[in-house]
């Protein structure tokens, strides 16, 4: 959408089915991620009984193993059939980013050194869901990536970011029993609130860089997010790890998206 939103400001026509197909395939990595994550963590002993986050259908005994990764594997092959126009379309960049993305969706959790377990899971965050998420499909649409489309990236992928900040420090001490090396686990859940609180300042004041392109809706309408971001913060360094982070992961959800949607409409507009 924000995407989207930037190839319309920028001058240039958006080609809608290119763009849904790059949402189709995004959704289906994502998925699959998710899977896999869901099976792996459970296989790893990092999801028990103890377990403070939502219900996850391996560790609950509700799926197998065996089913819950030939799912993953079909999403990802449904995801790479979607890819193909795209790949037709933008050549070598987006079958670099494609079979890069299908890797780490396996990789996250699992491999040798999988992302989530040696605390680079945040930073991965911010790249794929916000500067390759965004570049991409302004990629595809325009055939260029420049300074904006970087900006628009780093808001979104900030904002994705928090969620999985947020998830981390509700799990901080089954993590450590299982020696799964978030950054919350590395370096303590004060620094991880922190991390929420200047991934959110970040996101937010990245936008006066909208005003000097002569996008100034893309600033300040994002604001209509801020005062949830300030309560959601208050909330999170008041609270201890617990069951509690799950509201919390819904808040930033929200926050998410209503800021999303207002940067798409002041870019739109611009």
């Amino acid at each position: 959408m924000v995407a989207i939103c930037l190839v319309h400001s920028q001058g240039y026509p958006v080609n809608w089915s290119l763009s849904g197909l790059a949402l189709l395939a995004a959704l289906l990595i994502q998925i699959a991620t998710n899977f896999f994550n869901d099976a792996i963590d459970f296989k790893k002993g990092a999801d028990t009984n103890e377990r403070l986050g939502p219900k996850r259908v391996t560790q609950s005994g509700d799926i197998s193993f065996k089913k819950v990764m030939i799912a993953a594997l079909l999403c990802c092959a449904l995801a790479m059939a979607a890819g193909v126009p795209l790949v037709i379309a933008g050549g070598w960049p987006i079958i670099a980013v494609g079979l890069v993305s299908l890797f780490l969706a396996y990789a996250y959790t699992g491999g040798p050194a999988p992302l989530a377990y040696i605390g680079l899971g945040d930073l991965f965050v911010v790249l794929f869901f916000g500067l390759i998420a965004v570049g991409g499909v302004y990629y595809l649409n325009t055939k260029t990536y420049d300074l904006p489309t970087v900006i628009a990236g780093l808001q979104v992928g900030f904002l994705s970011t928090v969620l999985i900040v947020i998830n981390n420090i509700r799990d901080v001490e089954q993590d450590k029993q299982v020696n799964k090396k978030t950054l919350v686990v590395r370096f303590g859940v004060p620094f991880s609130k922190i991390e929420v609180l200047v991934l959110y300042v970040l996101s937010f004041f990245l936008g006066i860089f909208w005003v000097s392109h002569e996008a100034r809706f893309a600033f300040v309408l994002p604001f209509f997010a801020f005062s949830h971001a300030v309560r959601l913060v208050r909330l999170i360094f008041k609270t201890k790890p617990s069951e509690e982070y799950n509201k919390f992961l819904a808040k930033a959800a929200f926050i998410q998206i209503v800021f999303c949607v207002f940067l798409s409409i002041g870019l739109w507009l611009r």
